[in-house]
């Protein structure tokens, strides 16, 4: 039987902070400057903040053995088009590096399409960073398919 079995998928609370961040921080890949420096770890206690009082915005922890695992972020966004549709976001998937390859993504990923459904979203959607090949695999695995190029403009 897969360890995952036992594996918990639940809001993410102050507590597990240190956490998340040092998963974010621990990703070779992400290019976003996250950090474990304690300098800056009120910037992430004020992004807690306003991500927990959205009613549109959900972070999420995975815990297996009483250890976080992974995390992700949704965000339902309605819009005129589509007659009003909404979208269900997910942002920040993120597998702690030595846990990756047990599922825990594809059960957080799962997580946030039956959350999409639930809040009757029309779609789940997310971007994937283009150097993350292994997550677009990942991501076409579980049924995504590639239909939009991204732009950003980075602001000072």
């Amino acid at each position: 039987m897969d360890a995952t079995t036992e594996l918990l998928i639940r809001k993410a609370e102050r507590e597990d902070l240190e956490a998340i961040v040092a998963i974010f921080a621990g990703d070779p890949l992400g290019g976003h400057g996250d950090t474990t420096d304690p300098e800056a770890f009120g910037d992430y206690v004020a992004a807690f903040e306003k991500i927990v009082l959205s009613p549109l915005q959900t972070l999420y922890v995975a815990v297996l053995a009483g250890e976080i695992v992974g995390t992700f972020q949704t965000a339902l966004h309605t819009s005129l088009s589509g007659r009003g549709s909404s979208s269900l976001v997910v942002e920040a998937v993120q597998t702690r590096e030595d846990m990756r390859g047990r599922r825990i993504g594809e059960r957080m990923m799962r997580h946030a399409v039956a959350e999409a459904r639930e809040r009757g979203a029309k779609k789940v959607q997310l971007s994937s960073n283009a150097v993350r090949t292994d997550a677009h695999r990942f991501y076409e695995r579980l049924g995504f398919a590639r239909s939009h190029f991204g732009f950003r403009m980075p602001l000072k």
